[in-house]
């Protein structure tokens, strides 16, 4: 496996006046990535790095606890996914576990009590990765060619975005996934961890993702695939879990709103000839599909519902 493949983009051009060829250098970086691979690194992305570490520290000690414990946050009802704490199950064993947040004040937050600072370390954490989503969404759109601000202003409710700490148990003799093969629907998805073990597939081969200091992986997600009417790539990736040790992560998932109409542009159909290769949906709906996949798995790995549900 290789990461050669995964590139690291400085975003250091972007926080600063006057360093117009970084920027241009940056974006050429991000447009082949996502057009390829979907995937790219970012560093000097203006998320502190020691809030990195800290949350990262804290969802370890909260992982740690016993299960009454972690169960005092377990979901609230009504929110759009299980805000909260959560596992997930492979074959009757938990492969992973999970605390799911929405933006800070949101009423479907569940919030641990223990470690004491974690919901203060968790909200600032979220509104970092926000800021960072909408840079790499401007980016995203001037790489698309698009017209200034109009990602910004089609995906302009932030209050589907949400930010999930994974707590990954060590692999076992009958397996070592952690998340088996997907893709994402969103956006962007950004993700940081203590461990590699986030793989992406391109050309048949699983690249390794191998975390370098302070950096934050991201990749474009269905909805960026549709929208650019494949321009744009949502690479499917997997989790494999390690041998002998925990792995913990966080990911960020810049969101749609659930209302939202979802369909190729005319900038990359009808205003240069090509037909679309997806017929239009509500965000919500794809979400809905997505989850049976999860509540009721298909007995047919063929039945899963991916994007390809809309394909022309």
């Amino acid at each position: 496996m290789s990461n050669s493949l995964i590139p690291i983009v400085d975003l250091s051009p972007f926080f600063k006046e006057g360093d117009e060829e970084g920027k241009k250098r940056a974006k050429e970086i991000i447009g082949k990535a996502c057009s390829e691979s979907g995937f790219f690194q970012v560093k000097n992305h203006g998320v502190p790095v020691d809030l990195m570490a800290r949350a990262l520290n804290l969802s370890k000690t909260f992982f740690g606890y016993p299960n009454q414990e972690k169960l005092k946050s377990s979901p609230g009802i009504g929110a759009p996914l299980p805000a909260g704490y959560n596992t997930q199950r492979d074959h009757s064993q938990d492969k992973n576990e999970y605390l799911l947040v929405f933006p800070p004040g949101s009423s479907f937050n569940v919030y641990p009590s223990n470690p004491p600072e974690f919901r203060e370390v968790l909200d600032e954490t979220f509104s970092y990765l926000v800021k960072l989503g909408m840079l790499l969404e401007t980016t995203l759109n001037e790489c698309m060619g698009l017209p200034p601000n109009f990602l910004r202003e089609y995906n302009n409710d932030r209050s589907w975005d949400f930010m999930i700490g994974l707590h990954y148990f060590p692999a076992t003799e009958a397996g070592n996934n952690g998340l088996t093969p997907h893709e994402d629907g969103n956006t962007v998805t950004l993700v940081f961890q203590d461990e590699a073990g986030l793989e992406v597939c391109k050309n048949g081969e699983w690249i390794l993702v191998t975390p370098s200091e302070g950096t934050i992986t991201v990749n474009v997600g269905d909805a960026i695939q549709v929208l650019s009417n494949n321009k744009m790539k949502s690479s499917t990736h997997r989790v494999v879990r390690p041998k002998g040790k925990s792995r913990y992560s966080y990911g960020f998932f810049y969101n749609l709103h659930g209302d939202k109409w979802v369909e190729p542009l005319p900038q990359f159909t009808t205003e240069i000839g090509e037909k679309p290769k997806y017929r239009g949906f509500y965000f919500k709906d794809y979400q809905k599909l997505r989850m049976r996949n999860k509540t009721h798995p298909p007995e047919r790995p063929e039945d899963v519902i991916h994007i390809t549900h809309y394909a022309i």
